[in-house]
């Protein structure tokens, strides 16, 4: 070559070991036994960076020495963005380090956050404005302040849940599990969290308020009372096990306060099967977001009046179709009670919605 220099005839190909990963993680040449069973593996997890190198050369690899893949699916991820959606790079000086984040809102908050973007999709990471990251932190908080709630109550062992609400509590979050574990199947993690998620608020908005009065009541029916207990705590079972990859610190820690062992050594969960309510039919899965609704439009009329949620009310009028009324009807003594309702009426119309509603007269 010009100047004297000679081209290096002894080219090293430095992917020459990293394309046997999966070989050597499976104990190629080591252990047999392990490889027969673990090769090819079921999923690669990586970046978008490495699909023409590292994903590419491991590719190549296998079917030169084994005549297959490697695995049989790459899950390849987004990349973490700076605020402004760039690319972080040291030479742009946008680098966003998690060592802080961490420190102020905990681990299981920062995972909510990574969690909560899909697969090939961009996540932006703004340490001054972490709104995901706060999200992620108060679902781990009511996370375990459920749980402490939940298991203050004792049931009787041979509790089982049979009134309407309770059976279709269970009935919607086995709508749940089988909605997050098909997800789960197909690799879309996010999706999991958001139904998983969506449900929670609701089961801690609408139907801990509904059921917390007959749990609490010493002079309820023995049978409601044990009724909402069981299917409080086996909402909770069900619940933290679908939470446990998602905050699993939080997951872990409500989990040891009534079972031995870890929650990541725990079976996944299957769906509640309840039985059929005590007033017959079958379970409803929709009688939860009904009631709900209903519950909304007491607790708005009586924010609207500028009175207290505990303020009593004389009257209420429900309007809702011709089936959902029978529906709500099989609810309604839940409802009375938590809005202190002395009078619970329900009339054909739009909603379920409230028409009318009457405040008690205040003591003076």
């Amino acid at each position: 070559m010009p100047g004297g220099f000679q081209g290096e005839l002894d080219v090293m190909d430095t992917w020459a070991t990293s394309s046997l990963t999966p070989q050597l993680a499976g104990g190629w040449e080591r252990d047999p036994e392990l490889f027969d069973l673990v090769f090819p593996f079921s999923m690669r997890p990586q970046g978008q960076d490495i699909i023409r190198t590292w994903l590419f050369s491991t590719v190549l690899r296998a079917e030169l020495e084994h005549g297959a893949a490697p695995w049989r699916t790459a899950a390849i991820s987004g990349w973490i963005l700076d605020p402004d959606r760039k690319k972080m790079s040291k030479s742009k000086g946008n680098v966003v380090t998690p060592a802080a984040t961490l420190e102020q809102f905990g681990s299981d908050a920062v995972r909510y956050w990574a969690a909560s973007a899909r697969l090939g999709v961009d996540a932006a990471m703004d340490p001054q404005n972490p709104t995901q990251i706060k999200i992620g932190r108060r679902l781990a908080i009511k996370v375990l302040n459920a749980a402490k709630f939940i298991l203050s109550f004792e049931a009787p062992a041979d509790a089982r849940a049979t009134h309407a609400i309770d059976v279709g509590m269970l009935a919607a979050l086995a709508e749940v599990v089988e909605t997050a574990t098909s997800a789960l199947e197909e690799y879309d993690h996010a999706r999991a969290l958001e139904v998983t998620e969506s449900f929670f608020w609701t089961f801690c908005d609408d139907y801990l308020e509904l059921v917390k009065d007959r749990a609490y009541s010493a002079d309820a029916d023995p049978a409601d009372r044990g009724s909402a207990v069981a299917a409080l705590r086996e909402a909770l079972d069900v619940l933290l096990r679908l939470f446990a990859p998602f905050v699993p610190f939080a997951a872990e820690e409500a989990w040891s306060w009534s079972h031995e062992g870890s929650i990541h050594t725990a079976a996944w969960p299957t769906a509640p099967r309840p039985d059929a309510p005590a007033t017959g039919g079958t379970a409803d899965p929709r009688l939860l977001g009904l009631a709900g609704r209903a519950l909304v439009g007491i607790r708005r009329a009586k924010t609207d009046a500028k009175a207290s949620q505990k303020t009593p009310v004389a009257e209420a009028v429900v309007s809702a179709s011709a089936d959902d009324i029978r529906s709500l009807e099989l609810v309604a003594s839940d409802l009375r009670a938590v809005g202190r309702i002395t009078d619970l009426q329900f009339t054909e119309g739009d909603g379920p919605a409230v028409t009318r509603i009457t405040l008690a007269p205040v003591e003076p």
